[in-house]
């Protein structure tokens, strides 16, 4: 019983990843071909013939910026249970860590 429930673990494991390893090499048929410009930034061309780009959307600012600012309410607010301080100031920052982390990206393409 232990080897036919052993090999059967094995069996679902293995089925996943071959599918993926499959799914990966059509998809690289595909993909988009990147190039980079004299700056950096990293484009490509799409479907329709316009050129494509990638922008921060600001998650990285808003998860970093919330964490912060939950700190810093945390600490500002002494008083009672100090509830009010964190989560006031986790939106706060996450506020402002978007803010900053969207005005700081590169720009789109063209």
């Amino acid at each position: 019983m232990r080897k036919t429930l052993i090999a059967a673990t094995i069996a679902t494991m293995a089925v996943p990843v071959g599918m993926s390893i499959a799914e990966t090499a059509e998809a690289r048929g595909r993909g988009p071909e990147y190039h980079h410009t004299n700056n950096g930034i990293r484009y490509w061309r799409g479907n329709d013939g316009r050129y494509r780009c990638t922008k921060s959307n600001g998650t990285t600012g808003l998860l970093i910026g919330g964490v912060a600012g939950a700190l810093i309410g945390r600490s500002i607010d002494t008083r009672g249970d100090r509830a009010t301080g964190t989560i006031l100031g986790a939106g706060a920052g996450a506020l402002l860590g978007r803010s900053i982390d969207r005005n700081n990206s590169r720009p789109r393409c063209g």
